[in-house]
């Protein structure tokens, strides 16, 4: 079969490379670039806030040195005016911390552990102008060193707000343009509490609503981000440096020694692709939605959008796919990523507002600054009521097939436990068939994962409960299922009652759960993780894999004829 091509070098198109590589897809990465990018990028600042699953995700990827290439927050602080407002201590709960990383660290990184992954290969300068597919694969024709047509099983787009695989595919790209604004810089200097990273709102002598973010990187750097009004023009040199003098002189008391490494001025837009799947092609990262409004990271969505998209390529690569996995899709990341851009345009007016606004802004915080510097907050931090949802609640794989037969069994909504069905999985210790003892987290990946909650298994060796109890029949029903599945036991997990079986995907979301071992409902609930059988590949008539109700409308073109 032939490989699965990526247009796009950024960190969402090598990230997507290499969790298709891991799971033994060939891949072929196309990079406009003549070279990758190199040291010189923090001189147009480009950086990260990666959460903590995130950063697992890359390690487990393969990416193991992402934590020595970026800082790990020891905290953060919020202060408004004088006072601070809130602080969060990340020393206690390291699991807990974001990390922030250079964008040329990370796509260094990337690339670095995609090259050693086998089937994998990155072509330099070369660019999509045109794209041909039917029921058996894509065309892809190619310009810049290498004009030639490629072949493959499927195309992603992750080429950037300005791709070229949607402008071919006549996909919308609607949305608000310059919904913030931004100066940036990147500086390195001593600032008070070295790893703690700094959101200050109204600081002293500055204008009503002005807002500075401070972020710390490796080797004594630090970026800072000023919010701009957005109609000003671009600053000059000569402002930024007064504003960057003016800030230390807040935080340190006085101007520090300091050198500018970096500067740029950037305008935040909020879009939303209006199809994320044409046939066998697919966007991802900027190319399907914008975002990076109130602290929002669109690299980190983007990258969500990988680990999402891979296991689902990987399945249909290796195994066939139905409509319905592919199409799960768009349905999953664009509706979860247009939950955070509604929350984010609801929560602009309140902590932009002037004017007519102030009244309502007063009305709904309580007349206090303290709303809007927890919504501020937890926008920075991707949590809280404008992040995006890490529950699947409408995806077509993780409804219940069907209900448990006993009036006793788990709620369809909570699954018996503290996860709701389609929601991410606790890590939780858990142990394999091997004995092998590790992290839930870090199983993830190979395929489905089925574990056993089995109080007391903790207790005793693992060769005298292997052999036991439930084991034997469960362990021959996931040796049974239509797709590859890995059996775990653990000894508890967070609201659930013994012997709960949950049953979950590559990326951690939780299809369904069950109590004891029914093999026929589980294999039931496979095969709705898998979105149904798989349509064959030789199937007559139009692609047995395009999207559901596509027609040649002006979204569905594919640009581009072969002469």
């Amino acid at each position: 079969m032939d490989p699965v091509i990526v247009a796009g070098a950024g960190p969402v198109g090598l990230a997507l490379a290499l969790a298709l590589a891991r799971r033994e897809v060939p891949v072929i990465v196309f990079d406009e670039a003549e070279t990758p990018t190199s040291a010189e990028g923090l001189r147009r600042p480009r950086t990260a806030v990666l959460g903590p699953a995130t950063t697992a995700l890359l390690e487990r990827l393969g990416y193991g040195a992402v934590r020595r290439d970026g800082t790990t927050w020891q905290g953060w602080r919020t202060l408004r005016r004088r006072t601070e407002m809130l602080r969060i201590d990340f020393t206690s709960s390291p699991d807990e911390a974001p990390l922030h990383i250079a964008q040329h660290r990370l796509e260094a990184g990337l690339r670095a552990a995609l090259l050693n992954c086998g089937p994998a290969r990155v072509v330099t300068g070369c660019r999509v102008d045109a794209i041909e597919q039917d029921a058996h694969g894509v065309s892809v024709h190619t310009r810049g060193e290498h004009e030639t047509w490629w072949r493959g099983s499927f195309l992603v787009g992750s080429d950037g707000p300005r791709s070229t695989i949607r402008k071919l595919l006549g996909v919308r790209f609607p949305g608000r343009t310059a919904v913030d604004r931004h100066a940036v810089a990147v500086v390195e200097a001593e600032l008070p509490e070295p790893g703690v990273a700094l959101l200050h709102r109204d600081p002293p002598g500055a204008p009503a609503g002005q807002e500075i973010t401070a972020r710390p990187l490796p080797d004594g750097l630090w970026r800072l981000d000023w919010l701009l009004p957005a109609q000003t023009r671009q600053l000059t040199s000569d402002a930024l440096v007064e504003r960057l003098r003016a800030t230390l002189t807040t935080w340190c008391g006085e101007v520090v020694p300091y050198e500018l490494i970096g500067s740029a001025d950037y305008s935040v837009h909020q879009r939303l692709a209006r199809r994320w799947r044409v046939g066998r092609v697919f966007l991802a990262g900027d190319a399907a939605h914008l975002m990076g409004a109130l602290g929002a990271q669109s690299i980190e969505e983007g990258i969500r959008d990988a680990e999402n998209l891979s296991w689902k390529l990987s399945m249909a690569w290796h195994d066939g796919a139905s409509k319905l996995l592919l199409n799960s899709y768009e349905a999953e990341r664009r509706g979860a990523v247009g939950v955070r851009l509604r929350a984010t345009d609801q929560a602009l007016p309140l902590l932009r507002a002037s004017g007519a606004w102030q009244t309502v802004r007063q009305t709904l915080l309580a007349g206090s600054g303290r709303g809007q510097i927890e919504m501020l907050t937890d926008s920075h931090l991707g949590r809280g009521a404008t992040a995006a949802s890490s529950v699947y609640a409408r995806s077509p794989l993780t409804l219940p097939a069907q209900r448990s037969g006993s009036k006793s069994g788990p709620s369809p909504l909570t699954g018996g436990c503290d996860t709701p069905l389609g929601g991410i999985v606790s890590d939780v210790p858990v142990t394999a068939m091997d004995g092998t003892v590790g992290r839930l987290r870090d199983r993830l990946g190979r395929g489905l994962v089925v574990v056993l909650v089995a109080p007391g298994t903790g207790v005793w060796e693992s060769r005298h409960w292997l052999t036991a109890g439930l084991m034997p029949r469960l362990a021959s029903a996931v040796a049974a299922l239509p797709t590859r599945a890995e059996l775990l036991v653990t000894e508890s997990y967070p609201g659930a009652s013994a012997h709960l079986v949950l049953l979950i995907r590559p990326d951690g979301h939780l299809v369904a759960t069950m109590v004891g071992c029914r093999p026929a409902e589980l294999y039931a609930y496979a095969d709705l993780a898998r979105g149904g059988p798989p349509v064959p590949s030789q199937a007559s008539g139009p692609d047995p894999t395009d999207a559901s109700g596509a027609s040649a409308g002006a979204d569905d073109q594919v640009g581009g004829r072969r002469g």
